[in-house]
């Protein structure tokens, strides 16, 4: 992008931004047409992964968290858990089905407080186990 970290004088982020914006543009050259690539739409591998060695496949699980709690002016505790568990079958399809924040793994950051505290999370967290069998994970709040 045209931006060098070995700069002999070092610059402020703002600085590297406005050099880099500001800079004469690349000379354009002649563009070659990009073919097309098929892309599979079958929802399953184009291989047998149903053996023990793909097993790390099937091990992903991804989790779409929606909670929310509040109090109403009644003093009812009003809840709405909207989770989804995403995982993939033995051949690779995969797959969305109703799941709750009780099926959430303890690495989520997801602490839902005692009582009817006002709590609002939204995430997508994603677990797995590698072909050694070592757990991992990843999440996003948003």
């Amino acid at each position: 992008m045209g931006v060098s970290f070995n700069d002999p004088s070092p610059m402020s982020p703002m600085e590297r931004l406005n050099d880099t914006t500001f800079r004469d543009p690349p000379e354009p050259q002649e563009s070659t047409p990009i073919p097309l690539v098929h892309v599979q739409a079958d929802e399953q591998a184009d291989i047998d992964i149903s053996g023990d060695a793909f097993d790390f496949v099937r091990s992903i699980r991804v989790y779409h968290i929606q909670y929310r709690q509040h109090e109403n002016r009644d003093g009812d505790c009003n809840r709405s858990d909207s989770t989804r568990l995403g995982s993939y079958g033995v051949q690779g399809g995969y797959r969305w089905t109703r799941s709750n924040v009780g099926q959430v793994p303890a690495a989520s950051g997801l602490r839902i407080p005692n009582g009817c505290g006002s709590y609002f999370y939204r995430s997508v967290f994603v677990d797995w186990r590698d072909h050694a069998g070592n757990y991992g994970s990843e999440e996003v709040r948003y």
